[in-house]
C-alpha cells in the first residue's frame, strides 16, 4: 500500500493531476499506520476463532 501511493503521489506531481495526488497521500498514510501496528504486533481487523 505504501509503494503504491508512493507511485500515485509521484505520477500525480509529475503530471499535475490533484486527483492522483490526494489519492496518494491518503495511501500513504494509511499504509504507515497499518506499518506501525503490524510492528507492533498488534492485530488489525483480524479474525474471530470461535472453536
Amino acid at each position: 500500500m505504501i509503494i503504491l501511493g508512493a507511485i500515485l503521489l509521484v505520477i500525480g506531481l509529475i503530471t499535475g493531476i490533484a486527483v492522483l495526488w490526494t489519492i496518494g497521500v491518503i495511501l500513504l498514510a494509511v499504509g504507515a499506520v497499518l506499518w506501525i501496528l503490524g510492528s507492533l504486533d498488534h492485530a488489525v481487523a483480524g479474525r474471530r476463532h470461535y472453536w
